[in-house]
């Protein structure tokens, strides 16, 4: 990690400009969450930070939804995207 390249996991981003960046509404972040579909970061007093990573999970929720996948089937293709990237990591030297 470089200060060019900062953690993508780390939690940033307030509900609002999250939102604004992942081109959606604040309902909409916190219905993915209340799916499942996203988790992001609270703070002592329960204010929402989203990451990067965050950002692009939901962009990727709301393509699948906008090429007809439910929501029950995006939830199953994150979970296989996820799993497939957790054995690459686990293969590499």
């Amino acid at each position: 990690m470089t200060p060019d390249h900062p953690d993508p996991d780390r939690a940033l981003y307030t509900i609002s400009v999250a939102a604004q960046l992942a081109g959606v509404s604040p309902r909409t972040l916190r219905s993915y969450e209340n799916l499942g579909l996203l988790a992001p970061t609270r703070t002592s007093g329960g204010t929402r930070l989203y990451s990067d990573n965050d950002i692009v999970r939901s962009r990727r929720v709301t393509a699948l939804v906008d090429q007809g996948v439910n929501l029950a089937g995006v939830r199953r293709i994150l979970d296989l995207q996820d799993e497939n990237t957790r054995l690459r990591e686990a293969d590499t030297p």
